[in-house]
């Protein structure tokens, strides 16, 4: 009874943990909302999204095209090294099997940060680059699965067959082939699979425009909610479950051995999968455009590879520019700027322009890694807002080696239902213990020390110990009143009313705003973080020319509202803002007032010494 109730209960957990999260993502597939937690109806524009979206088969067909290849090629050559190891002595054999399970043993972050200084070196990152990794990897692999079938076969037989008078490559496929097919056929799977998983090697060798599922994925799932994933990844799992489903049925109506079947279905659901992987890549690639599998960071002077945001600019925009001059655009992104700084510095793509925030624009210029752009020859410039322009000065003194793109503050989303108007108009709200677990800050020491140093009347970009101590202080006691330190959820969270208020960016508000009309956006009147990310043109520059065309054309009015229209976040493009309705320009939460900006600083790049003191005073506040 006890052993039966245990098998339910643990069955219960099988499918709770691996079922469950399979059909939750099947019915977000078809919620209208982007939303992961509000139902906004059902539809099914997120499929016809998917077949649309050229980020996803672009990184679709891409996988297939490396997999596939990889595969394909690592089979030849591991079955190949299988025969030449099979056939060494003993001695021998052992040191050549020991080199063949160091990429197995070996961290893949190690391999991955290895062969992407070894391509760094000799050639561009791209494709090709991607493809050899996958190759290297493989084969190991494919070695281990043909080498015990090779060991198994009589090896007189083959050589009987060559004093008969038979070919070396006659007796091969005669005699040796049908001993070992199934242990290349179980290799080659073997390095479909490990190709398909791949994601770390794949990171690091990779290079701007090029992406596999692995890489798209985790790009698209740090930026936010895509219902195109969700759609995607429905549409595998049903492919890859109906063709399992005819197998199995196959199978059992040929009424075969139990042990037989086992290893036969085995066998077909590594194929279906295979097979389901091939047909969406057939319907993709009709429907997307090239997958970009070329070299992407070649020196190519009529091509500009960018590093901006996620999500930061219509995609329609690149293409206008392509059309229009001619210079083809590679886009890569990233999420934070700590990561576009590493990014950056790794050197293993040169970037033309580079978009990021303006006390990592500081960093840049001070490690004179930034160009001057020479502004004189725009014609669009004139459309830039001076008064952000000269707010940028605090990052780039003489406005000569930036341009800001968007700007936005840092400030209170509360829902009106639990917090009135006139309570979050200063700081002093989130140290109410009236709200205690229902106040979300967020999980950085430069945003969530801002508040506290604000309500003490210090400088968000003091470097005085002291006076960051007494911040600290506050924050320790305002902890046991905080629900979570969070960043991407936030927005969610909020939406769902599972908090009173939190502490955001302006964007992050607007988005949480749409979901949730209980939700209101306050800067403090204490003051707050006024943030510009800016473009500018790094020393790997290869065409300044290009790239100062690509950042006049920015400026444009209609390229100004294309992308505003997409972001959504406050623009300094003055003929974009003159053609908006007032509704939009009154939305304080886009378009903070002047006397809001006039009461909020620019972070400035803290010094090594700073650095490291507000590590450990944030490391101290989130260990209490």
């Amino acid at each position: 009874m006890v052993k039966k109730a245990a098998s339910r209960i643990y069955l219960a957990l099988i499918f709770l943990f691996l079922y469950l999260p399979i059909l939750v993502l099947i019915v977000l597939s078809f919620n209208n909302s982007k939303s992961r937690v509000v139902w906004g109806g059902f539809t099914l524009k997120w499929y016809a999204e998917c077949f649309k979206n050229e980020t996803i088969t672009n990184a679709f067909v891409t996988t297939i095209q490396i997999t596939l290849a990889a595969a394909i090629i690592s089979t030849l050559l591991g079955t190949l090294a299988a025969i030449g190891i099979s056939a060494m002595k003993k001695k021998n054999k052992a040191i050549m099997l020991g080199a063949t399970n160091i990429p197995l043993l070996n961290a893949d972050i190690v391999t991955g940060i290895a062969m992407m200084l070894l391509f760094v070196k000799f050639m561009n990152l791209g494709f090709v680059t991607v493809l050899i990794a996958h190759i290297t990897f493989d084969i190991p692999y494919v070695i281990l699965n043909v080498l015990p079938k090779l060991n198994q076969a009589n090896r007189y037989t083959y050589e009987a067959a060559l004093d008969l008078g038979a070919t070396p490559l006659y007796a091969f496929f005669r005699i040796t082939w049908p001993e070992i097919k199934s242990g290349v056929f179980s290799g080659f799977l073997m390095a479909v699979t490990m190709s398909l998983d791949d994601f770390s090697i794949t990171f690091f060798t990779k290079g701007a425009g090029v992406n596999t599922l692995s890489t798209m994925l985790y790009t698209e799932l740090r930026k936010g909610i895509r219902p195109e994933l969700y759609a995607l990844s429905t549409i595998l799992f049903l492919i890859a479950f109906l063709l399992l489903l005819v197998m199995n049925h196959r199978s059992s109506s040929e009424g075969k051995g139990a042990k037989q079947a086992i290893e036969e279905a085995a066998m077909k659901k590594r194929l279906a999968m295979l097979f389901a992987l091939c047909l969406m890549t057939g319907v993709l690639s009709s429907c997307g455009k090239d997958s970009g599998s070329t070299e992407t960071t070649k020196k190519d002077d009529n091509t500009l590879v960018i590093l901006n945001y996620g999500k930061y600019i219509d995609e329609s925009v690149l293409d206008q520019f392509e059309k229009e001059t001619g210079i083809k655009v590679k886009l890569e992104e990233y999420e934070s700027p700590e990561e576009m700084y590493t990014k950056f510095s790794a050197g293993s793509i040169n970037y033309d322009l580079v978009c990021t925030s303006d006390y990592m624009v500081e960093r840049l210029i001070n490690e004179d890694q930034v160009l001057e752009i020479n502004f004189d020859d725009f014609e669009y410039y004139k459309n830039l807002d001076s008064s952000i322009i000269e707010a940028s000065q605090i990052f780039d003194p003489e406005n000569k080696y930036s341009m800001p793109y968007f700007y936005g503050t840092l400030g209170i989303l509360y829902n009106t239902t639990m917090v009135s108007d006139e309570e979050v108009s200063t700081w002093n709200v989130l140290w109410d213990e009236a709200y205690k677990d229902s106040i979300i800050m967020q999980n950085s020491v430069r945003d969530s020390f801002t508040p506290a140093l604000r309500l003490s009347g210090y400088d968000i970009n003091t470097t005085d110990e002291n006076q960051l101590n007494d911040a600290l202080d506050l924050l320790i006691r305002q902890k046991p009143l905080v629900y979570a330190y969070y960043v991407d959820e936030t927005g969610d969270e909020m939406a769902m009313g599972n908090a009173a208020m939190a502490l955001v960016y302006s964007g992050e508000a607007a988005y949480a705003m749409e979901l949730n009309d209980d939700l209101s956006y306050s800067v403090p009147e204490e003051g707050s973080n006024l943030w510009i990310d800016s473009w500018f043109m790094p020393k790997s520059c290869h065409n300044t020319e290009y790239a100062e065309k690509f950042l006049d054309f920015l400026c444009r009015e209609d390229i100004g509202m294309l992308n505003f229209d997409y972001v959504y976040y406050a623009t300094p493009n003055l003929a974009v803002k003159e053609n908006l309705d007032e509704e939009t320009l009154s939305d304080t939460t886009i378009f903070p007032t002047d006397e809001t900006l006039a009461n909020c600083e620019v972070y400035k790049q803290y010094d090594i010494d700073t650095t490291k003191l507000s590590n450990y005073l944030w490391k101290k506040l989130k260990s209490e």
